[in-house]
């Protein structure tokens, strides 16, 4: 391969990346806008949230669309291609993130102002705050190619999951003392699954980053485990 064409097709992977991790800011913001709007009641900010996901949706499409450019024209190999395949999956999750945020955003229009309780969304702050921690130390470790950062990330969803189990059951306590405030809980329980699937898409961008980087699969430490399968 000549160094024009070596040259080339590093700006092409360059490019890519930039969309990628544009994405990535992209649904870190909606992600921690949708739950602000949540807590706060701002039911402009929600709505924001929900038009702003048609930017994540258009960068998914172009990313998959030099992807595929990219691979009929340089037809990559070895560590190239799994760096091209890595942009591929990782957008997709990103574009998943964007969805649920959106979902969130759309769950504090519906409440409006009928959040009567702000203690009710403590623990779905205390969650986000985790979950927001693993996609910004993931779209770092992307970033770095840092297969280390991105085991890190997959270990540390264990607690993300616990929290969710926690809040289920603490808002299910609440609906049953108090029938005035299930709307409002289901609401909630929504929100908090959404949130738990964030943290979902990004252990898939740990595992993806960590083969791009070492061309091996992320060890499972655990089998993951919902308590309140087929509840929410």
């Amino acid at each position: 391969m000549s160094e024009h064409t070596v040259r080339a097709f590093d700006e092409d992977l360059t490019a890519v990346a930039g969309k990628v991790a544009e994405m990535g800011g992209l649904a870190e913001k909606a992600f921690a806008d949708a739950v602000s709007a949540l807590v706060t009641g701002d039911t402009d900010l929600a709505r924001a949230t929900v038009k702003g996901d048609e930017r994540l949706d258009t960068l998914y499409m172009e990313v998959e669309a030099s992807v595929i450019e990219l691979i009929a024209r340089r037809q990559p190999m070895g560590q190239d291609l799994r760096e091209v395949a890595a942009a591929t999956r990782i957008s997709n999750d990103l574009e998943r993130v964007g969805d649920l945020a959106k979902n969130v955003a759309k769950r504090v229009l519906a409440i409006d102002s009928d959040l009567q309780s702000k203690k009710l969304a403590i623990g779905v702050e205390h969650m986000t705050e985790l979950a927001l921690n693993q996609l910004k130390t993931v779209l770092d470790a992307y970033t770095r190619k840092d297969a280390e950062a991105a085991r890190r990330v997959q270990a540390a969803d264990a607690e993300v999951d616990a929290i969710y189990t926690s809040i289920f059951r603490e808002l299910l306590t609440y609906m049953m003392e108090d029938p005035r405030v299930i709307t409002q809980c289901v609401h909630l329980l929504f929100c908090a699954k959404n949130i738990e699937r964030i943290g979902d898409h990004a252990t898939n961008i740990a595992e993806n980053v960590y083969f791009m980087v070492t061309g091996e699969r992320l060890p499972e430490d655990r089998e993951k485990l919902d308590e309140t399968s087929g509840a929410v």
